[in-house]
């Protein structure tokens, strides 16, 4: 059973099945599953009355907001901070997304989470400009119920063999090719995912000031990514960023976090000087 585990990738085919040259794959599957999660899980809030102002068209708005925001700013984010290519990708900016390389369809691959981020934060201030809704009111519901399907994106990640782990000589290491590797993308699935989630469902009852679940949402889960990463293989393009030992995903969830501290300490005394 141990060595099965150990072995995982030496068994598991990421493709769930193939029609020709159609492959449905595990990680496709995943993502889904996180996106249909997170909608379900804030249509139902909105169904029982949890958030007064947001009815069931209104949100169904916000979600395609959110959805493209998430996947232009993932993409763009990646380009900026990841990518070996960054210039020729801005100078030849149709190339960004473009699924096609000499002649093959091979997706679009390199994905940045603060990037998504951004694009979230983007797209949904222009839906709430739209709609006439508070942009923090709107962010609010967005980390709510789009913090409910993360785990299963982190998943897709670990099936798919993305976001390795660091070497290591614990007995739930999986070997990755001839090196045993921490299952980080799991414990990211279970630190960002399920734990801020669970974090956040507590707090949501008790929240006091429209902003709450937005900023404690981003000081979550960036506190979780900057532990994760200590567990994680630094992108081998990227390597560590600052004194040998910082990853590029900590130094933006560093920034990330302290933006949103002080943005959550400035909200909260505006409301108790009311």
């Amino acid at each position: 059973m141990l060595e099965a585990w150990q072995h995982f990738y030496a068994w598991h085919d990421p493709a769930i099945f193939t029609i020709g040259s159609f492959s449905l794959r595990w990680y496709g599957l995943m993502y889904v599953t996180a996106l249909l999660t997170g909608y379900f899980w804030g249509r139902r809030m909105v169904a029982r009355g949890d958030w007064q102002g947001m009815n069931a068209a209104n949100y169904e708005n916000l979600f395609l907001f959110f959805v493209i925001g998430a996947v232009l700013g993932a993409r763009l984010g990646y380009v900026l901070f990841y990518a070996t290519d960054t210039g020729y990708l801005l100078a030849h900016p149709w190339q960004i997304f473009n699924p096609v390389q000499g002649g093959s369809f091979v997706g679009i691959s390199g994905l940045s989470y603060h990037g998504a981020i951004a694009g979230v934060i983007a797209a949904l201030a222009i839906f709430a400009y739209r709609y006439k809704m508070k942009v923090w009111f709107v962010l609010d519901i967005a980390a709510v119920s789009g913090s409910a399907g993360y785990l299963f994106g982190r998943i897709g990640n670990f099936l798919n063999a993305e976001l390795v782990g660091r070497e290591t000589t614990v007995w739930w290491g999986v070997f990755v090719g001839e090196t045993l590797r921490h299952p980080s993308a799991l414990y990211e699935a279970f630190l960002e995912g399920f734990l801020v989630f669970a974090i956040l469902w507590l707090v949501y009852k008790r929240r006091s000031f429209v902003g709450q679940m937005a900023l404690l949402y981003a000081m979550l889960y960036t506190a979780a990514r900057f532990i994760a990463e200590f567990w994680r293989q630094p992108d081998p393009q990227v390597g560590f960023v600052a004194f040998g030992a910082i990853t590029m995903g900590q130094l933006l969830s560093t920034a990330m976090f302290s933006a949103a501290l002080l943005t959550y300490l400035y909200l909260r005394s505006n409301r108790a000087k009311r």
